[in-house]
């Protein structure tokens, strides 16, 4: 993880940074599927959370090395957003920046077919899962999140996403095909 990438999507008064993102990073996601990718990893540097300001911001970051990197822009994976972002070079990461981990957080959210999925599989009664459920559903959930169209189950689902605190050492490992990793650090700058 010694390279990066910085995308950052232009104002647009006809869509919403949000909806942009998610256009975005729908698109990576099928570049880093089709590339078969586990070594290339994101953040998002001006990314809020909280009940009210949850958001990844208008930058996605791209970590790898400087080779992979190449090859993943060679791609045509951007076609159709080149008028909304700004793309830098593949440029050198700081030396001594600190590390982060950005992975996938999944929620309880208390849907009726996850109720139901429950009330089976622990011999309930539906009425009872949802009552178990109603409280899951009551909690507020502060994370960004951008909605995803998986490429390989196609189902559309909200990706939440968490950057861990800052740590001074890199933890290895790999990415899945959204850039996220359980425990796998990026340079955070």
């Amino acid at each position: 993880m010694d390279h990066y990438i910085d995308i950052r999507l232009r104002p647009d008064p006809d869509f919403a940074p949000a909806m942009l993102m998610g256009a975005l990073y729908n698109k990576l996601h099928r570049a880093l599927f089709d590339l078969e990718s586990d070594d290339i990893g994101v953040s998002f540097p001006l990314h809020k959370h909280g009940v009210r300001a949850c958001s990844l911001g208008d930058q996605l970051r791209l970590h790898g090395t400087q080779a992979r990197l190449k090859q993943l822009m060679s791609d045509a994976w951007l076609t159709g957003m080149r008028d909304h972002v700004s793309v830098s070079e593949v440029l050198a990461a700081p030396d001594h920046a600190k590390q982060i981990n950005v992975s996938r957080r999944q929620f309880n959210t208390g849907s009726p077919s996850r109720a139901k999925r429950y009330a089976k599989r622990h011999n309930i009664t539906e009425a009872e899962a949802k009552q178990l459920y109603a409280k899951v559903a009551d909690k507020r959930i502060e994370l960004p999140f951008v909605t995803i169209n998986s490429r390989s189950t196609q189902q559309r689902f909200s990706l939440f996403i968490e950057h861990s605190k800052p740590a001074d050492s890199e933890v290895g490992g790999t990415f899945n095909h959204y850039g996220l990793s359980p425990q796998a650090t990026v340079p955070w700058f």
